[in-house]
């Protein structure tokens, strides 16, 4: 196992626990921090089709699955495709509840909208483990196409020179 392979390895294990750890709190009523967010949530996103109760319980399944998935390296492909349709689903309090994320202004963040916008490193990361799961061969083929391939880049076709 080469240092990249370790340092990527981390990352899941890192990610799997978060997910774990947030997961298991939802199966306990109001032991979750974000419980009340992502109740509203899934409200707005369903409306209303789906109990509360039976929908905090459907999230802590999916997010301690994933989290599972990543801590035993798991299905990694699915695991991270379904992680990144969460978080992507994790920014549409943005949208629904701007009043519980930003305080007087755009930049100026409430903890919850903190909260939120974490989630962005945990994207990156998910991106980063993603870029492993290609195979070398498929990644070789894209490059000798885009060799092999005319190309009409931005200095051709402006005749630019860069001059040091």
């Amino acid at each position: 196992m080469n240092l990249q392979n370790i340092k990527n390895r981390y990352l899941q294990i890192s990610i799997g626990l978060v997910y774990l750890w947030f997961g298991a709190l939802k199966f306990f009523p109001n032991v979750s921090p974000a419980e009340e967010l992502a109740t509203n949530t899934i409200n707005e996103l369903t409306h209303f089709l789906i109990p509360s109760n039976i929908a905090i319980i459907l999230l802590a399944l999916w997010e301690t699955a994933v989290g599972i998935c990543f801590l035993l390296n798991f299905h990694k492909r699915w695991s991270i495709r379904i992680a990144t349709v969460h978080m992507f689903l994790t920014f549409t309090p943005l949208y629904f509840f701007p009043e519980l994320i930003f305080n007087d202004n755009i930049f100026s963040l409430t903890l919850v909208g903190q909260y939120i916008i974490k989630n962005l490193i945990i994207l990156g990361a998910l991106g980063v483990l993603w870029l492993e799961t290609i195979p070398t061969s498929v990644a070789n083929k894209e490059k000798e196409k885009t060799a092999a391939a005319p190309t009409l880049g931005f200095n051709k076709l402006f005749r630019l020179r860069w001059t040091k």
